[in-house]
């Protein structure tokens, strides 16, 4: 397996690996119409290369023979000095494999590089098992907020690792 920076001949394969995920994994959260918006509004191919060009973005993809299998999708901030993973996703028929570990540590290598002392990582209240992965990971629930997807608003929780606990 092999991870490195997206470019924009992985646009495609990032919202492909997106709708994957969204299907298996919010079909209770989400009703496919709520799913298939977010994934537009998020994963657009304009969305995607309008975040490859950000100065203080990371958009990581994990290969597997040469097909994008995954990705992780961080921003951070200096004058706060904390890093953000905005997404965090690994095809369904590639989970299990320590993709997403994989991803996850590089993410965070990737932005404690950058001077950040604390890592959040958000995920949707309702995503039980996304929980349960950053937790595994060492971060720690931090608070509760809401996100928009499709029109809708859905509880989000944030989790944190700060830079002296990174595993």
């Amino acid at each position: 397996m092999t991870i490195r920076l997206a470019t924009p001949d992985d646009v495609t394969a990032i919202n492909q690996v997106a709708t994957a995920a969204w299907k298996t994994d919010y079909p209770d959260i989400l009703t496919r119409e709520t799913a298939e918006d977010g994934v537009r509004d998020w994963y657009s191919t304009e969305q995607i290369e309008s975040e490859l060009v950000e100065s203080q973005t990371i958009l990581l993809v994990a290969e597997r023979e040469e097909r994008v299998v995954g990705f992780a999708h961080a921003t951070w901030h200096e004058t706060d000095r904390a890093g953000y993973i905005l997404r965090l996703y690994v095809h369904p028929d590639y989970r299990r494999e320590g993709i997403g570990r994989s991803l996850l540590e590089r993410t965070c290598e990737e932005l404690f590089e950058h001077d950040i002392e604390r890592v959040n990582a958000m995920v949707l209240t309702a995503n039980e098992p996304g929980a349960e992965f950053y937790e595994g990971f060492g971060f720690e629930f931090a608070d509760q907020s809401e996100t928009e997807i499709g029109g809708e608003r859905y509880p989000e929780s944030r989790y944190v690792l700060d830079d002296e606990s990174h595993v």
